[in-house]
């Protein structure tokens, strides 16, 4: 890719040197992004580009002013697949991601300053998130609704479910499994894959979740007519043979809360399971800091949101003083 020339004051109003594809594009070959990351950066950065060229505003020459206008007028848009307005963190991530583009750019020298940050964010609450979440009890139900079903692709759907639900892994996370990244390792079944940010991850599997994997392997070899070793390619797979998407795996899981007579099965998530599993583990008596590395956070308060049982009075630690106290005596 050529370097852009870098626009003077006196310049008129003009399109992207090379185009915003090439910008966009080498900003993603010089991130650690997962695929799904990458494709969420690519929509933000379009949406962006979309909007400037609607009121005929060149990025390079954008300021704050111009990114708070776009701000607003994505606070007033209406997500396609709810029909609801914008949260307020679905703002703050697309503005996020806009002012990583905006850096690199400041990098090469197409733009003098980054516009993004002088612009007014939305205020996040950092302790809130809108993901609706599970209670351990019902996300037994939704295994007994998996376990009841007896479709085509009841195995598969067991294995997603049990990754989802007794890993906490992310929806991409676990469609973007290869059967390359079963092993073993110290006498534990593991896994690895690629997290956010493009971090190199493993995990273990418990014997419930190698269980489910084991049996839907051993389903998809006999169906095929071949032995499981001789088996390759994505780990979840589709009737066809390709790679199931994050859009079967939301279905799948909405599908399993209606039969198991969830009352929020319209509003769930796979992202809600990984929620429970922060719940139920901290409920368990798991320390913060290892269910945080189970997660891949970063940020120890990100793993404290996750728990929606944190603010449950049983948890009080006042009670383990009394309870000290009262033993001493």
């Amino acid at each position: 890719m050529h370097l852009p020339v870098v626009p003077t004051r006196s310049s008129a109003r003009l399109a992207l040197p090379t185009g915003p594809t090439d910008f966009t594009e080498a900003w993603l070959r010089n991130r650690r992004l997962s695929a799904h990351t990458r494709d969420a950066y690519r929509r933000d950065v379009t949406t962006w580009l979309t909007w400037c060229a609607a009121g005929d505003l060149d990025p390079l020459r954008a300021n704050f002013l111009d990114v708070n206008d776009y701000a607003r007028h994505l606070e007033s848009s209406l997500a396609a697949r709810t029909g609801r307005p914008l949260t307020p963190a679905t703002v703050a991530r697309r503005l996020s991601a806009l002012s990583s583009w905006y850096d690199f750019l400041v990098k090469l020298r197409a733009v003098e300053a980054n516009p993004v940050a002088g612009a007014d964010r939305p205020r996040i609450d950092r302790d809130h998130s809108s993901t609706v979440g599970l209670s351990p009890e019902e996300v037994d139900r939704l295994f007994t609704a998996a376990d009841a079903d007896t479709g085509p692709t009841a195995h598969r759907n067991r294995a997603a479910l049990a990754l989802l639900a007794d890993l906490g892994l992310r929806v991409g996370e676990v469609v973007s499994l290869d059967l390359t990244d079963l092993g073993t390792e110290r006498g534990h079944r593991s896994i690895r894959f690629v997290g956010k940010g493009g971090k190199q991850r493993r995990r273990a599997l418990t014997p419930g979740t190698a269980h489910a994997v084991d049996a839907y392997l051993t389903h998809r070899a006999t169906t095929t007519g071949v032995t499981v070793t001789d088996l390759t390619g994505p780990l979840l797979v589709t009737a066809s043979g390709g790679r199931l998407d994050r859009h079967s795996v939301f279905r799948l899981v909405r599908r399993l809360a209606q039969a198991a007579g969830l009352s929020t099965w319209s509003k769930l998530s796979p992202h809600s399971l990984r929620h429970a599993f922060a719940t139920t583990a901290r409920a368990e008596g798991v320390p913060l800091e290892d269910v945080q590395d189970a997660m891949g956070h970063a940020d120890p308060r990100t793993t404290r949101r996750y728990d929606r049982d944190r603010h449950n009075l049983d948890r009080d630690p006042s009670y383990v003083i009394w309870a000290a106290r009262a033993r001493r005596r």
